[in-house]
Parts: C-alpha cells; sequence; structure tokens
C-alpha cells in the first residue's frame, strides 16, 4: 500500500510538473524573444537565451511622444481597460438579477437556453447586422458602441455562470428572510449576494478575460485610436512587410499583464467560484 501510495504520489507530481511546463513554456518564450536582439532572433541555430539582453522595446512601447508605436500602444491599452470594464459591469449587473430569475424560475429556463444556442453561429454571421445597427446609432469607432457589442457576448455567459451559483444558495435561507419581514431586494442585498460573491468575482474575471481577448469585431468596428483596442494594435504591429518579432512579443508581454494581475489579486474568490456547487450536502 505505502509503495503504491509513492508511486501515485510521484505521478501526481510529474503530472502538474509537465502541465506547468507546457504552460509556462510559450510565456517565458515571449518574454525571452521581447528581450532579445533582433540579430537573436534570426540567428541560426536559434539562440534560446541572448548574448545581450535589451529592454529598449518596453521603454518603446510604454513611451508617450506624440505619433510614435508607444503612444498609439498606450491608447489602446487605454482604451481596451476602458471597454472591457464597462462591458464587465454591464454584464455583471445584467446576469445578477437574470440569473438570479432563472435559478428561482425553472420554467423560464429554456430563455436562457434560446440564448446560449446564439453561440453557437459564427461571429461573421452577425458582423452586418451588427454593424449596421452601430451605423444607425452611430456609435461605429466608438468606445462605448464596442462596448455594447461585448456585453451581447458577455451577458448569455455571465449569466450562465451566476445561474449555478444561485443553484447551490439554498431556497429556505432566502425564504426565512422574507418570512421575517425582509423584501425581495433586502434579501438579495444581504442574504444572497454576499453567498454568491465567489460566483459573482469569477463570473467578472471570465467576462473581462473574453472582452480584453476579443479581436474580430474590434478589427471591424474601430478604424482609429479613438475606440482601437490592444489586441488590434499588437496586430498592426505585425501588419507591415518588415516584422519586429521581438517587439510584437513585447506587446504580448505588456497585453498579459493586467489580466494576469488581476486573476492573482482574485485566485482565492476565483477558486471558490469554480468549485461552488461542485458538493451537494
Amino acid at each position: 500500500m505505502e509503495r503504491k501510495g509513492l508511486v501515485f504520489t510521484v505521478f501526481i507530481y510529474a503530472s502538474a510538473l509537465l502541465l506547468a511546463v507546457l504552460i509556462l513554456a510559450p510565456v517565458l518564450w515571449l518574454f525571452i524573444m521581447s528581450i532579445s536582439p533582433a540579430a537573436d532572433l534570426s540567428a541560426k541555430p536559434l539562440r534560446w537565451w541572448p548574448q545581450e539582453v535589451d529592454f529598449s522595446r518596453y521603454r518603446m512601447l510604454l513611451s508617450t511622444v506624440e505619433n510614435s508605436a508607444g503612444a498609439a500602444f498606450v491608447a489602446s491599452l487605454y482604451n481596451s481597460l476602458r471597454i472591457a470594464g464597462m462591458a464587465t459591469v454591464a454584464a455583471i449587473a445584467l446576469a445578477i438579477p437574470a440569473g438570479w430569475a432563472v435559478s428561482r424560475t425553472p420554467t423560464v429556463g429554456w430563455s436562457l437556453s434560446m440564448v446560449i444556442a446564439t453561440y453557437m453561429l459564427p461571429p461573421v454571421a452577425l458582423a452586418v447586422p451588427l454593424y449596421m445597427g452601430l451605423a444607425w446609432l452611430g456609435l461605429l469607432n466608438n468606445i462605448f458602441g464596442l462596448a455594447l457589442v461585448y456585453l451581447t457576448i458577455l451577458a448569455p455567459f455571465t449569466t450562465w455562470l451566476m445561474k449555478s451559483g444561485f443553484d447551490s444558495i439554498p431556497r429556505e435561507i432566502e425564504s426565512a428572510a422574507m418570512i421575517d419581514g425582509a423584501s425581495l431586494f433586502q434579501t438579495l442585498r444581504i442574504i444572497t449576494l454576499p453567498l454568491a460573491a465567489p460566483v459573482v468575482a469569477t463570473s467578472a474575471l471570465f467576462a473581462l478575460l473574453l472582452a480584453w481577448d476579443e479581436f474580430f469585431y474590434a478589427l471591424l468596428f474601430t478604424s482609429d485610436l479613438r475606440a482601437k483596442t490592444l489586441t488590434v494594435a499588437i496586430a498592426d504591429l505585425a501588419g507591415g512587410r518588415v516584422s519586429d518579432y521581438g517587439l510584437i512579443a513585447t506587446a504580448g508581454v505588456l497585453a498579459a499583464l493586467p489580466p494576469v494581475l488581476i486573476g492573482l489579486v482574485m485566485q482565492r474568490a476565483l477558486i471558490s467560484g469554480l468549485t461552488s456547487g461542485g458538493v451537494k450536502g
């Protein structure tokens, strides 16, 4: 038994190490590319570590000099933060009441299933209707217009997550609060939402990541720095005849930092939210 337990433990640790290598190796290589001179990136055989560390690309992309690549990158970063933030807040504001209603009224669950089914449509199928709608509203190349488009993507997903979280909260707790004289709003605010806080945090994090990484609609509905997002700005870096792969890697590292930092801060809530409802007594 002890030998069998030792073999199993070694297998678990080896599997975890292999998974960590598979996940972290591309990120590490991205960082190495960002600090490697252009000559090292095109050298044959490939150099796995640069002969001279070069952080000049980071200074270039974080520069605020007018009409520079850094100014365009920083503006796009700011746009992504605003658009993803607005879309996430709006999606959570819609998902909380909608998810609670579907959870507590199973007879209307079909409506959520119908909305979730729209995810089977390819994004290009919705491009023309969305473009015409934004054009009619005067919201093309506008951060509010793009946030509205992202809301249509995030709201069904976050509602489904919130519904799963509310399902794990016993209805008897809410009934007891109402018997004691609490209104529906008070019950949600004082009883239900604090218990569902980990799920709310998880939904918000996933919504933020979806909005942060979205590229297709941002490419179609934006044309300049007034609304261009980070994903489109990074694609622009690779759009020339001669691409600086180190500069693209640097942009990738900088673009990954905000969601990674937010994920680390919300790690405990994320784990609680993902495991919510996994065990029922």
